[in-house]
């Protein structure tokens, strides 16, 4: 609960609430639940998507970003997860087990305040 702009209280709902958009197919296309974490060397992404198969998911990455796509036979999520700092995209592996997604990245630089030697040519 916070309070509006018109000083009456606004009340907003948590948990397993999805956002849903309809499809001309009738199916509606959900958003997942998103998690994102921090490493010192990786990004690791996890979406709560129920109702699909591992082989109805779709992802796509690039070095700022995660796109997520299922196309299940009851059920269609699409979300793109803008991640916290760059990726190597290459380095993505991905698990799905009972209905949650895990997607994990190197980190492209490393850490802040981390030192690298320099050589004087």
């Amino acid at each position: 609960i916070r309070i509006g702009p018109d000083g009456k209280p606004e009340i907003k709902e948590f948990g397993t609430k999805f956002e849903t958009l309809r499809s001309e197919t009738g199916i509606e296309e959900r958003k997942p639940l998103i998690d994102v974490m921090e490493t010192d060397d990786e990004v690791q992404v996890i979406a709560e998507m129920p109702g699909v198969s591992k082989e109805d998911i779709d992802l796509n990455a690039t070095e700022k970003t995660l796109e997520i796509k299922a196309d299940g036979e009851n059920r269609k999520y699409f979300e793109t997860v803008e991640l916290p700092v760059e990726v190597l995209p290459e380095t993505a592996k991905a698990r799905y087990n009972n209905g949650v997604l895990e997607v994990v990245m190197k980190k492209k630089h490393p850490k802040a305040g981390e030192k690298k030697k320099i050589n004087i040519e």
